[in-house]
């Protein structure tokens, strides 16, 4: 009954990230009850592009008993077998299938699908939205009016008198009832019991039968009628959270306004537009792809990708996101990317992806269900077969305690306790700019007690800037002296030089002969036949130019965590420059709230030490480690892990950090929005590279781990109270299943509160 899209593979496949982890996508199916892992499978938002893949080979069949993730999971293992299948797509809503796989092998998948007990139908097209609206609308009346019956039935049970002509009557309105509400799960459970599986399906036809044989023909009514709403119910509600990323899906629109080639402007559709066009966005609108800005200013709400708050000044050369909000001026921009592969629809993918992997709570939960049931199962045997024998049961007595047992034997609300609230944990990290690549990875976080930092473009911002500038010879005249060193800037890609370059924008620039760079130490030329060279300190005591004022003048600066530059001519130093990456706004505010939640924050950085420790003390960290290389950082990551195993975590730019990324429980990446949405060298991309998303990280991770644990103690407290109640005789079939339906709505609702976390 899900309206939900599935991406599956059918395999399960391991896939080694590029910093050495091998992130195990676990696709397990639900080993005790598939027909309660409703959410526990992976997810996709988007609807299916039929045409395509029909274009691309691949099988379209309609599965009409298709409605939940019981079938999917039957689907998957029927086919675990078949080599050809390369993956499968499900849209359980519409109850329809496509197969990526050659021609040659359709006939042994539908074969195979049919062998699980489930009829297929091939499709040139799919079931229309209208269609899946009108069957739902079906269901739900049919249901409606199932229940409407089972209740007559109890009122003919209870007011009727007890002659043969009105039982007639009440087993017959209960027979309809039933037919009306459980024919489906009558044919699956029966399908689940012929291949020796107790899914939730059989558990319901083996009570209900065994109700109406033993003549409790209102109650076996009662039970299919609740049992049936209750999982519509369900369905839907997991829906909410299988969904709540694919919401962002809806912020592209489907069109936008494309130059063309006579320079007029035309509406067509965001997918038909390719990379290197220009599309241009009114104020108020969305965009609809990314590009880079060629023409305009205004300012970008780029929320929905980054989870920022306060909207972001954009001006030609800057790069824009499909899904933002142009807020003032009208822009023009080039396309990068096309409408699938950009930022947002990345995200999308990995999030989408994180859906499939299982969380240690999760797979405890799989395992721990993989018991209950058959255990549950075997206690009612014993009860049915025993209970006479040893306390005196009557056979009918027993046989109907037996009958709830296995009502209550259902795992539902336990094995689907985890990965509602895993996806709505997943789902509202990614709202906020938090790209977490796993289940695993949320519930990891909440258990590190160190995070290593990298210094620059993680503590600071990465991009080097003029912070002070100073006249050395006080006889130049200051405004020449600032044009002179621009033009030597200007000519060098050097970082420090862009920087002062940028820093004397308004200086003016004069042409530069003989330009040279030297490695390590900076640039010279001649302007107006005036040598000069813009260079460090290095270079200023080889060229015997320093003095002791200056040396303390540029210590000062270096002790500010400063790179400096001076620009002399053959006579002196002229000027000085300081260049500094300054420290993100948020880094102080990122590190305060690690320390609330007792992480000790740890600096690697291969910058020199006094520049680290400044940018250190700024940011209120203590334990700063400088001048390391790449297996520096990996040395100091091990080294902690093998103090405190599994609680180390580190965050870099996913590149040059990789082998500490590596080394570490838990990578953070600062992900740049743009660059590499999903970066491989770590489990967690922060989007809008804001270090307060780490430890709002680890405050997501220990909230929804306290959620999990309290589902699971619902579903298992339940449970223990109708499992005690069912071997007293103090409890009905009916108490059971409205219990066991109960408990299942009650925890996913629980989980669902996930996406309302604000922080």
């Amino acid at each position: 009954m899900s309206s939900s899209t599935a991406i599956t593979h059918v395999h399960p496949h391991r896939h080694a990230h590029g910093h050495g982890h091998d992130h195990h996508h676990d696709h397990a199916h639900p080993h005790a009850d598939p027909d309660c892992g409703g959410a526990a499978c992976e997810v996709a938002a988007r609807p299916i592009d039929f045409s395509a893949l029909a274009a691309g080979g691949a099988l379209l069949l309609r599965i009409p008993d298709m409605d939940c993730a019981s079938e999917e999971a039957q689907i998957r293992r029927a086919l675990e077998g078949q080599a050809a299948v390369r993956g499968l797509r499900f849209d359980l809503g519409a109850r329809t299938l496509a197969v990526d796989a050659p021609d040659s092998a359709w006939p042994a998948v539908e074969q195979a699908i049919a062998a699980a007990g489930l009829k297929t139908e091939r499709l040139s097209q799919p079931t229309s939205a209208a269609d899946t609206r009108r069957r739902q609308r079906r269901e739900a009346t049919q249901l409606a009016a199932a229940l409407l019956l089972a209740l007559g039935a109890e009122v003919i049970h209870f007011a009727a008198p007890d002659t043969r002509p009105w039982q007639i009557a009440s087993m017959a309105v209960a027979a309809l009832a039933i037919g009306l509400s459980g024919f489906g799960v009558y044919r699956k459970g029966l399908t689940a019991l012929a291949r020796g599986q107790l899914g939730i399906s059989a558990l319901m036809t083996v009570a209900v039968t065994g109700a109406f044989l033993i003549g409790q023909w209102a109650e076996a009514a009662m039970v299919m009628a609740l049992y049936s709403i209750a999982e519509l119910i369900e369905a839907r509600a997991v829906d909410r959270a299988r969904h709540a990323i694919g919401g962002l899906l809806a912020l592209t629109p489907p069109m936008a306004e494309a130059r063309q080639p006579d320079g007029s402007w035309r509406e067509q559709r965001a997918d038909t537009i390719a990379r290197g066009a220009v599309v241009r966005v009114r104020p108020g609108e969305r965009l609809a792809l990314d590009g880079r800005v060629t023409a305009g200013h205004s300012a970008i709400d780029q929320a929905p990708i980054t989870g920022e708050s306060v909207p972001v000044e954009k001006a030609p050369g800057d790069e824009v996101f499909a899904g933002t909000i142009n807020q003032q001026g009208a822009l023009e921009y080039e396309v990068t990317a096309p409408a699938s592969d950009t930022v947002l629809a990345r995200i999308i993918h990995a999030v989408e992806q994180a859906q499939g992997t299982r969380a240690p709570t999760q797979r405890f939960v799989d395992r721990f269900a993989a018991i209950y049931t058959p255990t549950v199962f075997a206690i009612a045997l014993a009860v049915a077969l025993l209970g006479p024998w040893l306390a005196g049961w009557p056979w009918l007595a027993a046989l109907y305690k037996a009958l709830v047992l296995l009502v209550i034997a259902c795992p539902c609300a336990l094995v689907i306790a985890t990965p509602v609230t895993v996806v709505s944990g997943l789902a509202s990290a990614a709202r906020r700019g938090i790209l977490i690549k796993g289940g695993a990875y949320l519930e990891e976080a909440r258990r590190l007690r160190h995070i290593a930092l990298d210094k620059t473009g993680t503590i600071t911002e990465g991009r080097p800037r003029l912070v002070a500038r100073e006249l050395v010879d006080d006889r130049q005249e200051q405004a020449r002296v600032w044009q002179l060193a621009a033009s030597l800037a200007a000519r060098s890609d050097h970082p420090v030089s862009r920087a002062i370059a940028q820093g004397l924008h308004d200086a003016g620039t004069l042409a530069v002969d003989d330009f040279g760079a030297a490695a390590g130490r900076g640039t010279n030329g001649r302007i107006h036949d005036q040598a000069l060279v813009l260079g460090n300190h290095r270079w200023i005591e080889e060229r015997q130019q320093c003095s002791p004022a200056l040396e303390a003048r540029m210590q000062a600066h270096e002790a500010l965590g400063r790179s400096v530059s001076l620009l002399a001519d053959d006579h002196g130093v002229l000027a000085l420059f300081a260049v500094a990456d300054a420290i993100k706004p948020g880094t102080p505010a990122a590190v305060a709230q690690l320390r609330a939640l007792g992480v000790q924050p740890i600096m690697l950085t291969g910058d020199n030490p006094a520049t680290a420790q400044a940018i250190a003390a700024q940011a209120g960290i203590g334990d700063v480690r400088a001048g390391l290389l790449p297996q520096h950082k990996l040395e100091a990551i091990t080294a902690l892990n093998a103090q405190a195993p599994g609680t180390v975590g580190m965050v870099g730019d996913g590149i040059n950090d990789a082998p500490a990324l590596a080394a570490a429980a838990l990578g953070f990446a600062m992900g740049q929005a743009g660059t590499h949405v999903a970066t491989e060298a770590a489990d967690v991309v922060i989007m809008n590279d804001d270090l307060r998303r780490v430890p709002e990280t680890v405050r997501l991770s220990r909230r929804t781990h306290a959620i999990l644990w309290q589902n699971i103690a619902l579903a298992l407290g339940i449970k223990a109270v109708f499992l005690l109640l069912a071997v007293l005789g103090s409890a009905t079939m009916w108490m059971a299943v409205f219990a066991d339906m109960g408990a299942s709505l009650l925890v996913v609702f629980n989980g669902l509160r996930m996406l309302r976390w604000k922080g």
